[in-house]
């Protein structure tokens, strides 16, 4: 197993990409920042604004699609009070949202912004979530079409003229290698490892197109109109996790309370994947599947920003990542409609090869070899 050099993310992350020396692309793009003209990239995206303004021939200058979350609320403060956009806000409400998630939508949504929530077919999600249980071990897959496709959608019916998405996981988690740019072209989210099978695969089990609606769109046709789509973390020197929330919070984001336990979520942040317990449970199965879960991308983001050591990050994974909190499991099964014994029998077809049986329970030796770094 490679793991990066600078932070502790390992090769086993699907599309990551390493150089001759060792280093992670996310840890490359940290380095590469230092040297970025950010007075001209904050002119192109002011440029990008301007274009949008005179173009448009809806109500709306830009589309932004939103969570509630930190990264949200910076996107659509940025896109109205800096670039002096009119946005609307497009959210895709979660199953099962929790109190907090629905707190932080409905703070952003009274800071003063039109905002167009949808939300699934709850009976075609929960089929669609079970089958990405077995088929990926990845239940969260179909969630996330919606999640980004869901802005470009509204933007074709309002002909509104620029997309704003927030964060290119091709910089942030250095995973170029899966055809996903490392510039701001937003259209090629669909190149995007959870996106790249196409929303057609889930045209199964009496699932038609038209159930399928908010899961997929037109790029042919959007870019033919002169729609232009973009990440804005490209062009904003300050985006980091800890700056998007400490910004958030200025304006009532909220996070888990102080006291929260983090052997229950499996991180020690307080600040991110709020607004559904589905993460959680499927942040154990990234670890079954791939050695590590949000605690050590939680760590990695930490340590290029300079905020803790490795040594501090390495016992951080070793104490919380992969947990989470048997509450949540047995709600993900429940809504889900199977036993806790057919879930970890699922659970053991997918475990990856660094994990090893010793005196009869599994041990991740990918914990071994980072602590070996320490």
């Amino acid at each position: 197993m490679q793991i990066c050099k600078k932070c502790i993310q390992p090769d086993t992350r699907p599309g990551i990409f390493f150089n001759e020396n060792g280093i992670c692309g996310a840890c490359l793009w940290n380095e590469e920042k230092l040297s970025v003209n950010w007075n001209e990239r904050e002119k192109k995206l002011q440029e990008i604004a301007d274009w949008a303004k005179k173009t448009t021939t809806s109500n709306y200058d830009c589309a932004i699609g939103v969570s509630g979350g930190k990264d949200s609320m910076l996107q659509a403060l940025t896109a109205r009070d800096k670039l002096g956009l009119r946005c609307l806000l497009v959210n895709t409400e979660p199953q099962g949202i929790t109190e907090v998630g629905k707190h932080n939508i409905e703070n952003l949504k009274n800071l003063g912004f039109d905002v167009i929530s949808s939300r699934s077919n709850p009976k075609i999600t929960k089929k669609l979530v079970k089958r990405d249980f077995y088929k990926y071990l990845n239940p969260e897959k179909v969630t996330e079409f919606t999640l980004y496709s869901s802005a470009f959608v509204i933007a074709d019916k309002f002909d509104i003229p620029l997309i704003i998405q927030g964060e290119n996981a091709a910089l942030t988690l250095g995973v170029s290698t899966l055809g996903q740019g490392i510039g701001y072209d937003a259209f090629e989210v669909t190149e995007m490892n959870t996106l790249s099978i196409g929303w057609r695969d889930y045209l199964v089990d009496g699932v038609e197109e038209k159930d399928l609606y908010m899961h997929h769109f037109n790029k042919k046709r959007l870019q033919d109109k002169g729609v232009k789509a973009i990440w804005i973390q490209y062009f904003l020197e300050d985006w980091s996790n800890n700056n998007n929330k400490e910004f958030a919070k200025k304006y009532g984001f909220k996070t888990r309370p102080s006291n929260f336990n983090p052997s229950t979520i499996g991180t020690y942040v307080p600040y991110s994947q709020l607004d559904s317990d589905l993460i959680q449970v499927n942040q154990l199965l990234k670890c079954i599947k791939f050695g590590f879960g949000q605690c050590l991308d939680h760590v990695c983001y930490d340590i290029r920003d300079g905020i803790m050591n490795k040594k501090e990050a390495i016992e951080l994974v070793k104490k919380y990542d992969g947990k989470c909190s048997p509450k949540y499991i047995k709600k993900f099964c429940d809504y889900i409609e199977i036993s806790i014994d057919e879930f970890w029998a699922t659970v053991e077809k997918f475990r990856g090869p660094m994990w090893k049986k010793v005196n009869n329970s599994w041990k991740n030796t990918f914990l071994e070899d980072i602590e070996n770094l320490s």
